[in-house]
């Protein structure tokens, strides 16, 4: 935001508007993308948690135990919080904010897969089909959030790691990445460690 608004500083008209507005409707384009992102990401996360009360308690207790029932959760907590982190992480991996990335464009002709791909081939990845490879991931349609607590404990989400690129990656990254997700673990870590949370007659989520 500081290089645009250095760049912008002296523009007075670029395209019928102005800077001043560009930059508000691009403040307004990460906020609402990030919501957008953290609202989808959190019915998700409740929704397999209520099909897997183990993670939902093992979640509350890592919150009581880090935290305590004497103060709310804060943003500096979520570094302590590894649980919750590998829950977010395994729900984003299931069910990504968008099964299909945005297109991009290949700027040369390349191979890749056995494939040829032209130059100006327009591209969209899988997502959701990407995050569920068996040859990465073991039991992929199953919710383990313990396998970023041991075997994919260094898998990050944004955009390192190709098995997991929900945000997507490199330089087109979403740009939103981090806000959403320090929305989303703190509205998940609060939500847990201020209530009960179950279903009625504690029947699964269909």
């Amino acid at each position: 935001m500081h290089i645009m608004l250095s760049l912008l500083k002296d523009a007075a008209e670029l395209h019928s508007h102005n800077a001043d507005m560009i930059n508000k409707a691009t403040c307004l384009a990460i906020i609402l993308g990030s919501i957008e992102a953290t609202a989808a990401t959190t019915v998700w996360a409740f929704s397999l948690l209520l099909n897997n009360r183990n993670a939902l308690k093992k979640a509350q207790h890592e919150l009581d135990t880090h935290i305590g029932r004497e103060r709310h959760m804060q943003e500096s907590d979520i570094k302590n919080l590894v649980y919750l982190r590998a829950i977010i992480k395994e729900t984003m991996r299931l069910y990504p904010g968008a099964p299909l990335s945005i297109p991009r464009e290949s700027i040369e002709e390349c191979t890749t897969g056995g494939y040829s791909i032209p130059a100006g081939t327009r591209l969209i990845i899988n997502l959701a089909k990407l995050q569920r490879d068996l040859n990465v991931w073991s039991k992929a349609d199953e919710f383990q959030p313990e396998r970023f607590l041991t075997t994919h404990k260094h898998v990050e989400v944004k955009g390192q790691n190709y098995e997991l690129i929900p945000f997507g990656s490199g330089r087109r990254i979403c740009s939103g990445v981090s806000l959403a997700l320090q929305i989303m673990h703190f509205t998940v870590g609060n939500l847990l460690h201020a209530f009960e949370i179950t279903t009625p007659s504690d029947e699964p989520m269909t």
